[in-house]
């Protein structure tokens, strides 16, 4: 039987641990939506409560994770509006700025961070959308001064193959598994194609997630929160989640953002070739990082739709439409 990732993870264990850093719990505890990590937010006798966040055991190395902080201190350090862990306050001689930001409590590495408020930004209002292209701007010309050393790339391989492997071996319903290779097959050739005919790729350090579910609106500007997922990618990576709706309103969205971006970095117009391959290769992570945490029992709860024979119908439906969309043109700025 499968242990439970984060069982150690008690009332108890949770105020201990944050009470390691020198903080006192008032007791109130309060259980954020995370499904990779488990976060939460936690009362403080003294002070403001604090997000607390519990990062899933062999997940990232701690490198990595240092990784994702330094990033963040970084993107902060240039002013910009990122929600970024909080250094030691306990035995720290040289101030918060030399402290440590990633702890370990038990065997569970975790972080705590301040919490900010605010509300999923208005995708449909131009002005919002000209905002975040500013802020995006300034994000990846502060990500494109170095790479990262240990965190890993954005890749057809790790996305794409990867994924299809799994599914295909361990998931995929006998009366689909034709369907799913020749199809995923096709895909991937294609996109292989695509990423081929636009290189060079330039890959910086970006979000790597910033879908608008990792905004936060607040005061007439965007807050970036997590950052788990910061990787080496393509700047268009960190934009094109940003778009919905028809051809028209991607373009008309397209525009802004680029608008506001290239005040203070270059976007390069050859990358939007790439929506649709990185819209398809994160079709296929998706289903494969529910898949390979399908043993954690959160994930049942949380997704049980998933692993039905309904549900790889309609992937395969929806990984379809995909291979019709990799051959429409790249959308083109306004």
């Amino acid at each position: 039987m499968n242990t439970h990732p984060f069982e150690v993870l008690s009332p108890e264990f949770l105020m201990d641990a944050v009470e390691s850093r020198g903080f006192v719990c008032d007791g109130r505890l309060l259980v954020l939506n995370s499904y990779e990590n488990r976060v939460y937010q936690v009362g403080i006798e003294d002070g403001e409560p604090l997000i607390a966040k519990f990062y899933r055991p062999e997940r990232w190395s701690e490198q990595q994770i240092k990784e994702e902080h330094q990033f963040s201190f970084e993107l902060m350090n240039h002013e910009l509006p990122v929600v970024a862990p909080l250094r030691d306050r306990k035995g720290n001689e040289q101030g918060d700025e030399h402290g440590e930001s990633l702890f370990e409590y038990g065997g569970v590495f975790f972080a705590l961070f301040p919490r900010r408020g605010g509300h999923a930004p208005e995708l449909e209002n131009l002005d919002s959308l000209l905002t975040l292209g500013r802020f995006l701007g300034r994000i990846h010309a502060v990500g494109a001064i170095r790479p990262f050393e240990s965190r890993p790339g954005l890749s057809i391989d790790s996305y794409g193959h990867s994924s299809v492997a799994l599914i295909s071996e361990q998931f995929i319903p006998p009366s689909l598994q034709a369907s799913y290779d020749s199809l995923t097959t096709d895909l991937l050739q294609g996109v292989e194609e695509i990423f081929a005919q636009v290189k060079p790729i330039d890959m910086i350090r970006t979000h790597g997630d910033c879908h608008s579910g990792n905004i936060l609106w607040r005061d007439d500007a965007p807050n970036f929160v997590d950052l788990d997922d910061v990787r080496m990618a393509p700047a268009i990576q960190d934009i094109w989640m940003l778009l919905s709706g028809d051809r028209v309103m991607r373009t008309a969205q397209l525009s802004e953002v680029v608008d506001g971006y290239n005040e203070f970095y270059d976007f390069q117009p050859r990358q939007l070739r790439l929506i649709e391959p990185l819209r398809t290769l994160r079709m296929m992570h998706y289903a494969a990082w529910l898949a390979r945490r399908w043993d954690d029992p959160a994930f049942p709860r949380a997704f049980p739709w998933f692993n039905t024979e309904r549900y790889w119908g309609e992937h395969i439906l929806e990984l379809r439409e995909q291979y019709a969309a990799l051959s429409e043109p790249a959308l083109e700025l306004m």
